[in-house]
């Protein structure tokens, strides 16, 4: 997994695993969590991919929109 930038020094996330088709993300304190095109869907995995690579805003992307729709938690 790849560390988030975390450019805030504030967010819950910790590092994140970009594939074709999802993203895991691990959480300070609540696991590791796989997000992909079924589940929370392709326009949210793709954001939330470009909010991990871009180290900022991730966390309140989750929050705002995702919520509790993973599609599996590891």
């Amino acid at each position: 997994m790849k560390r988030y930038k975390n450019l805030n020094a504030d967010s819950g996330v910790v590092a994140y695993e970009i594939a074709d088709h999802s993203i895991t993300i691990e959480f300070r304190d609540r696991g590791k969590y796989r997000y992909d095109y079924k589940k929370p869907g392709k326009s949210d995995v793709e954001e939330m991919k470009r909010l991990a690579t871009a180290g900022h805003g991730l966390a309140t992307y989750i929050n705002q929109h995702v919520r509790e729709r993973f599609a599996e938690k590891l």
